[in-house]
């Protein structure tokens, strides 16, 4: 049986955050016996234990369940072993995130809607990024200005660094496709922060803030050097992929 972590191509740009994970993933994961769990166990200390999806008990919330046992149920899918990796590199960030949606659980219960906060949370968790770049990255971003961010702007992407967070936005991308999107979390991350990354992203989260979903959609792909096709600078002309910002209502 293959393993389930072979659909990870660990040259690819987007998940150079991860690769220092990447010897001990593959090493453990070549033993059959090793479950996701067990292999996300033996790769690092997150602070959390990742146990099987069976450990959950019937009527738990997930989430409530992390914050308080410490323990990540984890399935026998890509989906849950990236979610796993995520913990891995940035275990401040998904604790934090962990934390915000315990406590929400908390105060409102589980009901068919997740509410403002829970929903910008999930959201960030399954398919957030983050950039660390120079201002007018930033402002050409958030315009929604394509050509000059990938353009016109193209040499300050020497200096800049997108960062995916989210595990189903990884998932996605082991077939990557043109239309897929990232939600960039609207904060002004100053490049260069090296290993502080996780703690910066961990700080810059606040209830208020992320309850009104300050993100920004980014097309993943668009980005220097993470797809061939980019080079060819007609790649950004498909308004279906990079849209235009919406004008304000009247």
């Amino acid at each position: 049986m293959q393993s389930i972590w072979s659909a990870l191509d660990w040259s690819a740009p987007w998940l150079a955050p991860y690769r220092g994970l990447a010897s001990r993933v593959q090493m453990l994961s070549a033993n059959p016996e090793n479950r996701v769990a067990d292999v996300l166990n033996q790769v690092g200390d997150c602070g959390r234990r990742f146990v099987p999806q069976t450990d959950l008990p019937d009527g738990e919330a997930y989430e409530a369940y992390i914050a308080r046992t410490g323990c990540v149920p984890t399935r026998e899918h890509l989906h849950d072993a990236l979610n796993g990796l995520v913990w891995q590199r940035f275990p401040r960030t998904k604790a934090r995130l962990n934390a915000w949606q315990a406590q929400a659980i908390a105060q409102q219960g589980v009901g068919a809607q997740r509410g403002a906060l829970r929903d910008a949370l999930t959201l960030f968790d399954e398919n957030g990024a983050v950039l660390l770049a120079p201002e007018p990255l930033w402002q050409a971003l958030q315009a929604r200005q394509w050509r000059r961010l990938f353009v016109e702007l193209r040499p300050l992407w020497c200096d800049a660094q997108l960062v995916l967070t989210g595990h189903a936005l990884l998932e996605k991308l082991t077939q990557p496709r043109k239309p897929i999107t990232a939600h960039v979390f609207c904060h002004p991350f100053a490049a260069g922060l090296g290993d502080n990354i996780d703690t910066a992203i961990a700080q810059a989260l606040d209830a208020a803030p992320l309850a009104t979903k300050p993100f920004t959609p980014l097309p993943v792909l668009g980005v220097p050097g993470w797809s061939q096709e980019s080079e060819n600078f007609s790649f950004y002309d498909d308004s279906c992929v990079f849209r235009a910002a919406r004008l304000p209502k009247p």
